[in-house]
């Protein structure tokens, strides 16, 4: 029997549980895929506490890597003994365990040079970072970003790759100790919010003109900080809700400050088309085969420690990137 960790009812981490599953052969455009690493993501809380509505009993997570042991029929992207990773929505729950079926079309490749934990720690971080680099917004090199959580596994992939592209990148943090680990990856300021104004220091730091654009992964408790960062037609791109869902506002805010515009991505849209999700995933996969981005895997937790690892996701006490070793 393989291991697996899943959930009868939505609450908090203490609804995981560690069981017993069957495993069969793969179907018709399946393959059977043995776990390596399978990624944490702060997503994960949203389908465990019913922030995102499932049918239950469900198996958990939605990121992992590991090699393929048994294809269906009709698969003909991957190979048995391929190196694979994944990350999706509802059509990929289930990641924490140590082996599934699952389908073949959301598998990719691993490229030489990227190793199954290395993949497990950045395939859903790596490919939100891409689009947000690549498909948001016109960076040119001066710009400057501002980014919430910058010590997060996002923000140490985007503070990266925001140098890369000539950009000033203003980080928020909660901790002296996760605004060093920013400015090791690329933060030019760091603006701790435990004591600090974060929309009076943003202003401080670019001479009252505020930034050209806000990453915020933070949500509800940040939303009017990150508007209020911002330059004349800035853009604020709200890509999570760690805090909670951002309440309903007035659109009239946002021509009183200055014309702003605001945006609300989601992965699933930018990989749901096979030729973009390989765009950018060879984007960001050759960064890092390269060196010029570097992936933290700060937190390694037993599948049977998913309970702990909630828990400390959801405390903050995470930097870098968070994976299940099996």
């Amino acid at each position: 029997m393989e291991k697996a960790i899943r959930f009868h009812k939505t609450g908090g981490p203490e609804v995981l549980q560690l069981e017993d599953v069957a495993v069969g052969d793969p179907g018709a455009g399946e393959v059977r895929l043995r776990h390596v690493a399978v990624g944490l993501n702060f997503a994960d809380t949203y389908f465990r506490n019913g922030t995102y509505p499932i049918s239950l009993p469900a198996g958990m997570g939605v990121e992992a890597a590991g090699v393929v042991e048994a294809v269906g029929p009709d698969v003909s992207n991957v190979a048995v003994g391929d190196k694979v990773t994944y990350t999706g929505f509802l059509n990929t729950l289930g990641a924490y365990s140590t082996a599934r079926t699952i389908a073949a079309a959301p598998l990719i490749k691993l490229p030489a040079g990227i190793e199954c934990e290395t993949a497990a720690a950045m395939t859903m971080r790596g490919l939100t970072s891409a689009y947000l680099m690549r498909r948001i917004y016109p960076f040119k090199s001066g710009d400057t970003l501002l980014i919430h959580a910058a010590a997060g596994g996002v923000g140490l992939i985007v503070s990266q790759w925001a140098k890369l592209l000539g950009l000033r990148v203003i980080g928020t943090v909660s901790t002296e100790e996760k605004a060093a680990v920013a400015r090791a990856h690329g933060c030019d300021e760091i603006i701790n919010y435990s004591h600090e104004d974060v929309a009076k220091r943003a202003r401080e730091l670019t001479d009252g003109v505020g930034v050209n654009v806000v990453f915020d992964s933070v949500g509800k408790s940040t939303f009017m900080a990150s508007l209020d960062s911002l330059k004349r037609r800035g853009l604020l791109v709200c890509v999570g809700t760690a805090s909670g869902p951002i309440e309903p506002f007035n659109p009239q805010i946002l021509a009183m400050k200055g014309a702003l515009n605001v945006t609300r991505p989601a992965l699933a849209d930018y990989i749901a088309d096979p030729a973009e999700k390989a765009e950018l995933a060879g984007e960001i996969f050759g960064h890092v085969a390269a060196g010029r981005i570097k992936i933290e895997i700060n937190q390694r937790y037993a599948l049977g420690d998913a309970i702990q690892a909630h828990r400390d996701l959801e405390a903050r006490k995470t930097t870098g990137s968070s994976i299940f070793v099996i």
